[in-house]
């Protein structure tokens, strides 16, 4: 039997990284509400950055669910909700 062909998380280059990083920084600073695009995830997280974990490169985000764990190399894109 073979595995299913799970697709691979696209690469990015250290200075997407570093922008991401920024955005995320600056988010969480400004205690702004947020829209993350997370690789491997149909629907994207909404909520504020509460903690931005180091050790296990995790951003926490508080949603309207509770509080979600997305890894900082899953996250693809940054945005703010329309209103």
């Amino acid at each position: 039997m073979a595995k299913p062909k799970i697709p691979k998380r696209p690469t990015r280059d250290e200075f997407v990284l570093e922008e991401l990083g920024n955005q995320l920084s600056e988010a969480f600073h400004e205690e702004t509400t947020i829209v993350l695009s997370v690789w491997g995830k149909d629907e994207s997280v909404q909520g504020q950055i509460i903690a931005m974990d180091s050790r296990t490169g995790k951003v926490h985000v508080a949603t309207s669910e509770g509080m979600e764990k997305v890894p900082f190399m899953d996250i693809m894109q940054v945005n703010y909700p329309r209103h």
